[in-house]
């Protein structure tokens, strides 16, 4: 073989190993100028009313952010209620691997499982701020497990309560020197608070949540940040009037409004380039009704111009970890969403 032949044949190995290289840095890298993203909860928020809203133009903010980037359906395959709803969405995984099957039926995410804690980790805790800013309170929360005398809660039980009834079935009875005592599990968010610079929930109000999130901003402003911000008023209102109310719709209408002042925000402190935002709903509401038992319609609005498909709410956190540049490659256990950046084709059982 002839030294011309082997230079080029040596040429053509170097460059197709530097384009294999490229393409793995372009698979883990951030997209270029991101450095914070902000996902925003509208709890509750049903595609179709969303939809409605848009037609009607009550929301400008929603579909300016989506004209900058993507609209686009999300399903839900399992139990369309709150904590199977932000726990999938803030983790990418199955309720098999995290415990969190619905309100009822529910234990801490295992420790090290949520974009949270996957930030703090990958960048190091001193390198990024995770902030959770929450309106609900009941079913997004950290607090501890506990153990309370069970005498109480039986009686509430016989007596019908549904309430003292789930938390019977929820925890567990052990005996003490003679007396009973309920374990109930920790709540969803447990482990996770404990690595996250800001967990604040019970807000209640989308005016608290949203001023609570301009004051977070404000504070980490020269950092980089990961926020996620639940307003809870569209559920509330739904449950207490429902979906078809003029309550609900205003609701959403208040939603967008946060929406747009957050923006202005960014843009005041000059992040808006720098940062993606993600709006979309741990479930939607049962048509014309004051419930959500089967309600998996949900939608994702986005300036991320990278979004390629709808998918489901397990494929949001892969989303965004890929978006910071996390290789989704390495995460143990494995993610079962996937990156609404790529195509994907679930298999056909």
């Amino acid at each position: 073989m002839s030294r011309r032949i082997v230079w080029i044949v040596g040429v053509s190995l170097l460059l197709a190993v530097l384009a294999f290289a490229a393409a793995q840095s372009r698979q883990t890298a951030p997209t270029k100028g991101v450095q914070n993203i902000i996902l925003i909860g509208w709890d509750g928020a049903q595609r179709e009313h969303v939809r409605e809203c848009l037609k009607r133009g009550e929301l400008p903010n929603l579909a300016k952010l989506a004209g900058e980037g993507k609209l686009v359906a999300i399903d839900i395959l399992r139990t369309t209620d709150t904590k199977a709803g932000w726990t999938q969405i803030l983790t990418g995984y199955e309720p098999e691997k995290t415990g969190v099957f619905s309100n009822g039926r529910y234990q801490p995410i295992p420790k090290g499982y949520t974009i949270f804690e996957r930030l703090e980790q990958h960048f190091g805790a001193d390198n990024i701020a995770t902030v959770a800013v929450i309106g609900k309170k009941g079913h997004v929360d950290a607090d501890p497990p506990t153990k309370v005398p069970a005498a109480p809660i039986e009686q509430r039980a016989r007596a019908g309560r549904a309430q003292a009834q789930q938390r019977l079935r929820q925890g567990r009875i052990v005996v003490e020197n003679g007396v009973r005592y309920l374990v109930e599990p920790g709540k969803p968010y447990y482990n996770a608070r404990q690595s996250m610079d800001v967990f604040i929930n019970g807000l209640m109000r989308d005016d608290a949540v949203g001023a609570k999130a301009l004051e977070m901003l404000e504070r980490y402003r020269d950092k980089r940040f990961f926020f996620f911000v639940h307003f809870a008023e569209v559920d509330h209102q739904g449950h207490q009037y429902g979906e078809n109310s003029k309550e609900y719709n205003d609701a959403l209408i208040s939603g967008d409004r946060w929406l747009g002042r957050i923006v202005q925000k960014l843009k005041e402190l000059r992040l808006y380039d720098k940062t993606l935002i993600y709006v979309t709903a741990d479930h939607g509401f049962d048509e014309g009704m004051k419930t959500h038992s089967d309600a998996p319609y949900v939608f994702l609005a986005t300036n991320d111009k990278g979004i390629v498909r709808r998918g489901t709410r397990a494929d949001i956190a892969p989303t965004i970890l890929e978006r910071f540049g996390i290789d989704l490659k390495r995460i143990n256990p494995l993610l079962d969403g996937h990156p609404l950046t790529k195509p994907y084709n679930p298999p056909i059982w």
